[in-house]
């Protein structure tokens, strides 16, 4: 069986897919971007402020799901340009107190809405 989770306190879809798929005991949240979801307005003062708001987004959907960041098992950062590395890992790194998930960081070339950071996350729900 799988269900969709979907809450009004993370970005709608813009595209045909889901916030996050449960499957199983896995939790599998679509990559999330700087969207604040109660305006629809994109993030991008800064590479920080773009950060924190796409892991709010994240732990919206994770809470909806009855799951939080300690049940995240891998990550995938996608970044506009890895000279931000140091500062979303810095951010992104705060989220997390211990057990860290597996995860990859790659550079692409562009991202939706031309963002500078994207990130998926699949979560263990037992």
């Amino acid at each position: 069986m799988k269900a969709i989770i979907n809450t009004s306190d993370a970005p709608a879809p813009i595209g045909p897919y889901s916030q996050a798929v449960k499957a199983g005991g896995l939790l599998f949240v679509s990559g999330q971007v700087a969207i604040e979801p109660a305006t629809g307005d994109l993030i991008l003062d800064d590479i920080e402020t773009e950060t924190h708001q796409v892991m709010k987004n994240i732990k919206a959907i994770l809470t909806a799901a009855g799951a939080e960041f300690s049940h995240v098992v891998k990550t995938t950062i996608f970044l506009k340009d890895m000279g931000d590395f140091a500062k979303v890992n810095e951010i992104y790194g705060s989220y997390f107190t211990a057990d860290f998930p597996a995860r990859e960081t790659v550079q692409v070339s562009v991202l939706p809405k031309n963002v500078n950071v994207e990130i998926s996350v699949t979560a263990f729900l037992g």
